[in-house]
């Protein structure tokens, strides 16, 4: 489980303001964490990842959880920032 948010700064939501900006589930947290890295180049981002839980934790349900809670609170899933324009 992995969380990407703005190292600086808040995006505005319907309802309210947040740094995070993405959550993901993998087998393969490094693997995962990489790609993104890739992705996402140059922007300022910070990634950090859930070290300790429970063996029995069904990481998609707790996605899930994560990400439906941040839709009770904010209003809409959260969102990558936009591209700046050119």
């Amino acid at each position: 489980m992995l969380q990407l948010r703005l190292a600086t700064g808040l995006l505005d939501y319907p309802r309210g303001k947040s740094a995070m900006v993405h959550y993901a589930d993998s087998a393969d947290v490094r693997a995962e964490a990489l790609t993104l890295a890739e992705v996402h180049a140059g922007k300022d981002l910070v990634c950090r990842h859930l070290i300790e839980i429970e063996d029995a934790t069904d990481l998609g349900v707790f996605h899930a959880k994560l990400r439906d809670e941040f839709v009770r609170r904010f209003g809409t899933p959260p969102m990558f920032p936009p591209e700046p324009s050119r």
